[in-house]
This record gives C-alpha cells, sequence and structure tokens, in this order.
C-alpha cells in the first residue's frame, strides 16, 4: 500500500472532527512548504542583488506602541514602508493568505 491508500483508509475510519483538525493541518503544511520557498527564492533574489550594490539603505526603527493595539495607534505609521521589498511582502500575503474563522 502506497501512502494515498493508507491515508485514504485511515479517513474512513476516523471521526468528523479529527477530520477537520487533520484537513487543517495539511492546509498548514501546505502553505508553511509554500511560503518557506517564497522566502528562500526571496532570499537568492536579495543575495543576488547585494552584489552589485555595495550599500543598503539605512532603516530607522520606530519606538514601540505601548498603548492598546488600536488601529488609530498604528495609523502614524501609514505611509512609512521602509526598503524596497513591499510588493514582495504584500504578494507574499496573498500567497499565503487563509480563510479567517469567527
Amino acid at each position: 500500500m502506497n501512502i494515498k491508500e493508507l491515508l485514504l483508509q485511515e479517513i474512513e475510519s476516523s471521526s468528523d472532527v479529527l477530520l477537520a483538525k487533520t484537513l487543517d493541518f495539511l492546509r498548514f503544511l501546505k502553505t508553511k512548504a509554500r511560503t518557506e520557498q517564497i522566502c528562500l527564492n526571496l532570499s537568492t533574489e536579495k543575495n543576488d542583488d547585494t552584489s552589485s550594490h555595495q550599500t543598503k539603505p539605512e532603516i530607522q526603527e520606530a519606538a514601540p506602541i505601548l498603548r492598546g493595539s488600536k488601529a488609530e495607534d498604528l495609523l502614524k505609521f501609514a505611509g512609512t514602508w521602509q526598503g524596497d521589498d513591499f510588493e514582495e511582502c504584500l504578494q507574499l500575503v496573498y500567497e499565503t493568505l487563509s480563510p479567517a474563522k469567527f
């Protein structure tokens, strides 16, 4: 028996609760693998880019917000993205987005 057949055999004798948890875990593993590959690709691209550029842009550190986390607290950071990887980060968010459960 191959792995797929063994999994199908176990699925047939499992409860819906266990199947839901298993499905959630399988989706997590698939997303994690995809995220790691994207990060590896980005890291490789960054290393290729840094070989042609001698200096890195200076990134300023922001003081942490010590109040409760509200949208109003985050507004002061709007439009202050530093770095040249905004589009890559946004694409990573889209690719690893999963449905929200409320």
